[in-house]
């Protein structure tokens, strides 16, 4: 039979649920609250879990939310509710709860509905984006093994630079299977030695340093001293020096402790030629993820996200990516539906076209480059911007007109699509 979680605040509830789930087999624990019911998913793994919405510490749905964030909701879990609160229930079915109950709740309903949860499937877990996903990569494979290696040696591994985005890609790639995850960024109270136990073989995750208040400080520096005892990886990431973080008020000895061992991530603009490769991933991702119709991107558009300069680094890249799946109207996502994403704010800028007779007193090579920039020019002046009409009267295939227009250092940056 079946091992059961029973987590409510009411004690009388607990008990009767209890009695005739004891009766028909099952072995069942009960959790008062969120923070019982923690400790007993992490200790106990449950077959499933009878969960009230309303609780005074955590509310049910908050509870879920956050075993579905973690990875952890690998059992089903059946939301109980009092009259006035189907809505939440039923929008806790789509968080990932597999039915609910309403109170209060009838005998032949609990059993028939336990049984179903038992036997159906759990809903398999989304997987947070990890770097295993671009193993095609040569960048992110190499800095893939970077991490894993330094990560085996080191409870405290800092990673440097580059954006929080790819701090938490990098990160949840760091983190087992079905194993907390706990954001030290995000807490608004004072860490305390149970939490660090229900968090028991997992990560902590630090986003960007320069961003923690005094509190979250203070949390960090008591999470670092019980690290080995509760078997916990501290990944923490920073868009900073660490001397800047000590100019600004950082305990020197935490942030010597910190620095100890790190990593350097990768700027994306540093590293173009794999942009391709990487764009085509995350767009497979975002299909096997069920977010976004099964796309793929022709040639030119692939050159056209090469080309571009991606300021925006990593975060920039995935939002394009998923924009991209999202709302192009074919099924391959060409040049002009990169273009509009990345330079929607009409045709390009262009400044007068100066007399061509000072060409005649340049090197051949600096005067045929300027040409061809008063050339091209005139053409995109002439033609509103519009790329597809600028190809058509020079004679050039578009992939290859976007690549002299770079390399001639016209702004792209404003231009208008068909």
């Amino acid at each position: 039979m079946a091992q059961i979680l029973i987590v409510d605040d009411e004690v009388g509830i607990r008990e009767l649920l209890s009695e005739i789930l004891a009766d028909e087999g099952h072995s069942v624990w009960h959790a008062e609250n969120a923070s019982a019911a923690r400790r007993i998913r992490a200790e106990k793994r449950p077959d499933l879990v009878l969960l009230d919405i309303w609780m005074p510490d955590t509310d049910g749905v908050s509870l879920l939310k956050e075993w579905s964030a973690s990875g952890l909701l690998t059992m089903p879990v059946v939301m109980m509710s009092g009259h006035g609160t189907i809505d939440t229930a039923v929008e806790a079915t789509r968080i990932g709860a597999t039915d609910f109950l309403e109170k209060p709740i009838a005998l032949q309903k609990l059993l028939a509905t336990v049984k179903k949860a038992l036997k159906g499937p759990v809903s398999p877990q989304k997987r947070p984006l990890t770097l295993d996903v671009f193993a095609r990569s040569p960048l992110l494979k190499d800095l893939k093994r970077r991490l894993e290696q330094a990560a085996a040696r080191a409870p405290v591994l800092l990673l440097r630079g580059s954006s929080t985005g790819m701090a938490e890609v990098c990160a949840r790639t760091l983190q087992a299977r079905n194993m907390p995850w706990l954001d030290l960024s995000t807490a608004s109270t004072p860490l305390s030695v149970e939490m660090l136990q229900n968090a028991s073989g997992g990560i902590l995750f630090v986003s960007d340093l320069s961003q923690l208040g005094r509190l979250q400080q203070m949390n960090l520096a008591f999470a670092l001293d019980r690290l080995e005892s509760h078997k916990l990886q501290l990944i923490a990431a920073t868009t900073r020096p660490l001397t800047a973080l000590a100019e600004a008020g950082w305990d020197a000895a935490l942030l010597s402790r910190l620095g100890e061992v790190w990593v350097a991530l990768p700027h994306l603009s540093g590293h173009t030629d794999e942009v391709p490769e990487i764009a085509s991933l995350l767009l497979a991702h975002l299909s096997e993820r069920g977010e976004a119709p099964l796309r793929s991107f022709s040639s030119a558009a692939l050159n056209a996200l090469r080309m571009h300069s991606w300021p925006g680094d990593w975060p920039e890249l995935a939002s394009t990516v998923k924009n991209l799946a999202l709302s192009a109207l074919d099924d391959e996502i060409s040049v002009d539906d990169v273009m509009r994403v990345l330079q929607p704010d009409g045709p390009p800028a262009v400044v007068p076209a100066p007399p061509a007779l000072p060409l005649l007193d340049q090197p051949l090579r600096e005067a045929r480059e300027a040409f061809e920039r008063l050339y091209f020019e005139h053409h995109l002046r002439g033609e509103g911007g519009n790329m597809t009409r600028v190809a058509e009267r020079t004679g050039l295939e578009r992939t290859h007109l976007y690549r002299k227009l770079k390399q001639l250092g016209l702004n792209l940056s404003r231009r208008n699509d068909d």
